[in-house]
């Protein structure tokens, strides 16, 4: 079997963007750039991936994480000797090599194994990807014989009238036979910028007789380069529209599908339907049978199946099934919302765990604390949880009934079946079955209730 390995360049500093990030770490699709690269790499089956990295090498190393494998640019001298510093790490460890650059985040699987597979058939020592663009002004133009053979790449600023009108460009992607690429390129030449590049593999390879294969993707998205804001945007709305076309396709209803963003991270079950003016982002999983929306923010959360979140932010919480919030309400870091919660209009939790069937009314907040099940939370209820110094818990037991305006001043817990009165600041513990009225709030005997809410 044949062995491949990537090098995937991410050196540059990205000028062009005016960041103090580098440049393959800005996000498309809730993914930096150069994590969009490698993760159609692993699908094309080619998971020994060397990145190459140099400037600001520690935050690249730092988003990427350990399982891939490093090499240290320093000075940043072009693509070819990028590529050198990853031959002691690969050399006689691989029989092929794809090189690619970390810019472009819009290669999709499908193209590298098309290029990988016509590499291995063609028996070429090079496949190169090139492309077709509506406007090839500044990049660099591929030059082929009279058998349509490639034989060179020449850059716009050297090239001639004749060669100018060309249309067809490099893309910056490569497969190299390995055993010739590691001794070539020994023999790149510097530029006159003292810089050695990659495309001159190519003129070398055809005058010494070698095969010289060129793979055309027919969309030029799929190759472009990020190297302004302007740039990025572009190719952020490409992955939105894949991300769109892809739910739709498995059964997901977009009411207003120019109107949602939604990260190719996020995961999205049947027949939930997302209403207009919706976000979803970062390591989101939705379940089936929801209705998202509209003017609702979701990031980094877990939803359960038959929910509804209407004109509401949801951030890092989780919402098991059959939960309702809003709308304008805020479920904030480390919520959790147990199944046939219902959160009202204007409602937030924070760092909270609310019990099933518990109903939480308007205008209310409960932070750092343990509602159980099937607890009446009235309108404007407070949990007074931070002293000025350090944040405390509140817990209230099962079937409880807090009533409207509650204060309840941290630490403090209320028994299962207890009852605060409207206003009540509760400072003190209540019992099971008790009643706390008044401010500061008196413990008294529980008045049978008529109804459960």
């Amino acid at each position: 079997m044949t062995s491949w390995a990537a090098i995937v360049l991410a050196a540059g500093k990205g000028t062009r963007m005016k960041s103090r990030l580098p440049k393959v770490l800005h996000c498309i699709g809730g993914k930096e750039m150069v994590r969009h690269v490698i993760d159609a790499l692993g699908q094309a089956s080619i998971q020994r991936v060397v990145v190459v990295v140099g400037h600001e090498s520690a935050l690249v190393r730092d988003a990427l994480g350990d399982a891939l494998e490093y090499a240290e640019q320093a000075p940043q001298l072009g693509t070819g000797h990028a590529a050198q510093q990853a031959r002691p790490i690969l050399e006689g460890r691989a029989d092929q090599v794809l090189v690619i650059n970390g810019d472009v985040p819009l290669i999709t699987s499908q193209t590298l194994d098309k290029m990988v597979r016509r590499h291995l058939e063609s028996g070429a020592v090079i496949t190169l990807l090139t492309t077709v663009p509506s406007d090839p002004a500044g990049l660099g133009r591929i030059v082929r014989d009279g058998n349509g053979e490639v034989v060179g790449i020449m850059e716009e600023k050297e090239a001639a009238p004749s060669e100018k009108a060309l249309c067809e460009v490099n893309s910056g992607v490569y497969c190299f036979g390995a055993t010739w690429l590691w001794p070539n390129l020994e023999r790149l030449r510097r530029s006159g910028s003292g810089e050695l590049y990659l495309t001159d593999l190519i003129g070398l390879a055809a005058r010494s007789g070698q095969k010289v294969e060129g793979v055309v993707v027919q969309d030029a998205d799929e190759v472009m380069g990020i190297n302004n804001r302007v740039h990025l945007a572009a190719a952020e709305g490409v992955v939105q529209q894949r991300t769109r076309e892809k739910l739709m396709l498995e059964g997901v209803t977009l009411v207003d599908p120019a109107s949602a963003f939604i990260d190719a991270t996020a995961r999205i079950a049947p027949d939930t339907v997302i209403l207009p003016n919706t976000m979803i982002s970062g390591e989101t999983s939705i379940g089936g049978d929801c209705e998202i929306g509209p003017n609702s923010v979701i990031r980094d959360s877990r939803i359960g199946r038959h929910c509804r979140i209407t004109a509401s932010v949801i951030e890092e919480a989780t919402l098991e099934n059959e939960v309702e919030v809003g709308p304008f309400s805020h479920i904030r870091a480390g919520s959790y919302l147990a199944t046939g919660v219902h959160v009202g209009n204007f409602g937030e939790t924070k760092q909270s765990r609310l019990g099933r069937n518990t109903r939480m009314g308007h205008f209310s907040y409960i932070g750092d604390a343990e509602i159980g099940d099937e607890v009446n939370i009235g309108a404007g209820t407070i949990t007074c949880n931070y002293d000025g110094v350090t944040k405390h818990r509140t817990v209230v037991g099962d079937h409880a009934f807090i009533g409207s305006d509650s204060m309840l001043v941290a630490p403090v817990r209320i028994g299962e079946r207890a009852v605060t009165g409207a206003g009540s600041v509760v400072n003190k513990d209540v019992p099971a079955d008790k009643l706390a009225v008044g401010v500061p709030a008196r413990i008294r005997a529980k008045r049978p209730r008529q109804d459960t809410y």
